[in-house]
């Protein structure tokens, strides 16, 4: 077995796939009690960014839910399966079988309404991509612009070759989502102002 199946490797560029990042949970005694991403990495001996990367896509295919609990803090579990939803019409709210975090309504309408260029999957993967780099900054309250390039558009491209065309799309979007302000500095540095 290598060293990065059983965890005690580095986190190489985070190349866990998500069935391990899974495991994880799975593969517990108290399946009930929520996890951090801190038992992630130290299960798997990755990287904070690797960890929060992998679960978030776990989230976003609905294998995990999320919530934030504390100032800066964030759980993960696998959801229950809600059987009050098998009695709903497909197309219903709340039915989609996805799991997703507690965001501010307000978020998720700035962005659909995010002024994004694209039609059909490529529109909606781009509004993805917005809503990665915005959970991104909620998590990181003080991130840089290389962070976001490194760490968001390798997990959610949107169709783009490369991060700078990706970043030309996405910067202006998030400038205009609640509680994001950007420092004019050399640096670049973005600020989540939220709680």
């Amino acid at each position: 077995m290598s060293e990065t199946a059983t965890g005690r490797g580095s986190d190489g560029g985070g190349q866990f796939p998500l069935d391990a990042v899974l495991a994880v949970f799975q593969d517990r005694t108290d399946l009930a009690r929520p996890l951090t991403a801190n038992d992630v990495m130290d299960r798997l001996g990755c990287s904070r960014r690797t960890a929060h990367n992998k679960l978030n896509a776990l989230v976003d295919q609905g294998a995990l839910a999320t919530r934030k609990v504390g100032a800066r803090g964030r759980v993960w579990w696998i959801p229950l399966p809600d059987e009050r939803s098998a009695d709903r019409a497909p197309d219903a709210p709340g039915t989609s079988g996805a799991a997703t975090p507690d965001r501010d309504p307000a978020v998720e309408a700035e962005i659909a309404a995010a002024d994004i260029p694209g039609t059909g999957d490529t529109l909606r993967q781009r509004r993805e991509a917005l809503r990665a780099t915005y959970d991104y900054l909620s998590e990181n309250p003080d991130a840089t612009e290389t962070e976001f390039l490194t760490e968001v558009f390798p997990e959610h491209p949107a169709g783009f070759k490369t991060a700078d065309k990706w970043w030309a799309v996405i910067k202006p979007a998030l400038t205009e989502l609640p509680n994001v302000d950007v420092a004019e500095d050399r640096e670049h540095v973005w600020h989540y102002l939220g709680g």
